[in-house]
């Protein structure tokens, strides 16, 4: 059984949602499959997300899914003969009528292209291969100099690096794909581009409404983001470092310090992040991953990030179950480094849950002290379980609930495995039954110190505020 601490993100596309492969790559480690709505239909993911659910219950399992909003994305249209050389020093003109693009005029799908640009600004097309500099604004037309040219195939993204445009952060697109989403009840909803909390909370409300259960996490992607981190990670479910985008939109030098920051205050918040982008990207086509690769998967590991996701290299490569046991192989080593582990932020009195906030942070230091082999919590929300993970103990976190709707989200955060329980008598009788499932499951041996959290009286469910330190017989 695999049991890895930083868990992995697969995005399933056209290479992956054969129900084989889909089957070979959670049985290689992959905790959560994610569906790209900028690619696919409603149709196709109706059945993957059907396969997915069918594995869990034939395999026993918790894998989560994460839909993943296309957002306001900018694009250029179609080009002449499926691809066009754009040329150094020449003009071009960006027109918001769609035409078919050639060297002299391409099309952009964003309407208010001309409100958002003003002369001198860089305009970027497919991830900054092409960089043009606005020089004439037009009511519908941007005349640029190509300061960068190359080959420019059909609709490549467009980043507007000095420019905030005005567009809003859910599409009509994205509210007919968040109801899909909703419908079928997935775990998580990743928001693209957002660019401040309030972008979150529509979202949110949007759930809410519709009395779902999803959690939304924002992908950070936009330099206003990063202005704005501290309030949309209060505000989030969770955070994905998009650096695709993140590294087109701002100097690519600032983003692995900016990566590392994030994931520091996404621990202290107690909040999930997930690293994504060209994780793996060579393996699109290779056997075997690049060193830089390899490196990049691993600092992501030994910064403390919840997840690693792959994109491309699932969805559309040539060995999507090779990537997956890759990138599980180099996460097992890396979390034999130890500086991953221990970080501690004491709880604060003023805060509405801070008698189970202490109980989890002593619970975290007492697994630390005395080496337990786990650390056990009984919870209805998975508050306890996101609380422990904050602190990486190196403790296995397993957490125990009613709440079925919980059992797949907890699979997206570090370190953390859920498992559905509903016998809720006395404390003591609890304790020593959920003891005997863990050994019975190989999870724990005899001799193992675990530490159990419960509330008391175990019936009420209410906020843990009881820890006991016992050994498995």
């Amino acid at each position: 059984m695999l049991i890895n601490k930083t868990k992995i993100v697969a995005t399933i596309g056209p290479a992956s949602s054969d129900e084989k492969i889909l089957e070979g790559l959670i049985e290689a480690g992959v905790n959560v499959c994610r569906l790209n709505f900028s690619h696919g239909t409603h149709e196709e993911y109706k059945k993957v997300i059907k396969t997915v659910r069918s594995i869990n219950k034939k395999k026993n399992l918790n894998t989560a899914i994460l839909g993943d909003l296309q957002g306001p994305k900018l694009r250029i249209g179609d080009v002449e003969n499926g691809e066009i050389e754009l040329y150094t020093g020449n003009e071009i003109t960006l027109v918001t009528t769609e035409i078919v693009g050639t060297q002299k005029h391409i099309y952009v799908n964003y309407p208010k292209l001309s409100n958002d640009i003003e002369p001198g600004n860089m305009i970027l097309i497919d991830d900054g291969k092409i960089i043009l500099k606005a020089i004439e604004i037009k009511k519908k037309a941007i005349k640029a100099k190509i300061i960068q040219g190359g080959v420019l195939t059909p609709n490549k993204g467009v980043n507007l690096p000095n420019s905030e445009i005005s567009m809003p952060c859910l599409t009509a697109k994205d509210l007919i794909d968040l109801s899909f989403i909703l419908e079928n009840n997935l775990e998580w909803i990743a928001l693209s581009f957002v660019r401040s909390p309030e972008d979150i909370l529509k979202v949110q409300k949007i759930v809410a409404k519709k009395k779902k259960k999803s959690r939304v996490i924002a992908k950070i992607e936009k330099p206003e983001a990063i202005k704005n981190i501290n309030p949309i990670i209060k505000i989030a479910d969770g955070i994905m470092v998009a650096r695709g985008d993140l590294g087109v939109e701002i100097p690519m030098q600032n983003v692995p310090i900016i990566q590392k920051e994030i994931v520091i205050k996404c621990r202290r918040a107690s909040k999930p992040v997930i690293i994504a982008t060209q994780m793996m990207e060579s393996m699109i086509e290779n056997l075997s991953p690049t060193r830089a690769e390899v490196n990049d998967v691993a600092n992501a590991v030994m910064d403390g990030a919840d997840a690693v996701m792959l994109s491309a290299e699932t969805s559309l490569g040539k060995h999507p179950i090779a990537v997956i046991k890759a990138i599980h192989k180099i996460v097992a080593k890396s979390e034999t480094f130890d500086e991953i582990y221990h970080h501690y932020k004491i709880p604060r009195f003023d805060n509405n849950r801070y008698i189970s906030d202490s109980v989890c942070f002593n619970a975290a230091k007492l697994a630390e002290r005395v080496s337990a082999k786990a650390i056990v919590t009984m919870s209805f929300s998975g508050y306890t379980g996101l609380k422990i993970s904050s602190y990486r103990p190196k403790a296995n976190i397993f957490v125990f609930t009613a709440n079925e709707a919980i059992l797949n989200t907890l699979s997206l955060i570090w370190g953390v495995r859920g498992f559905y329980y509903d016998k809720f008598e006395s404390t003591d009788d609890t304790i020593f039954d959920i003891k005997k499932k863990l050994k019975r499951k190989d999870l724990v041996k005899s001799g193992d110190l675990i530490i159990n959290l419960t509330s008391m009286p175990i019936s009420e469910k209410g906020q843990s505020n009881m820890l006991k330190l016992s050994r498995i017989i």
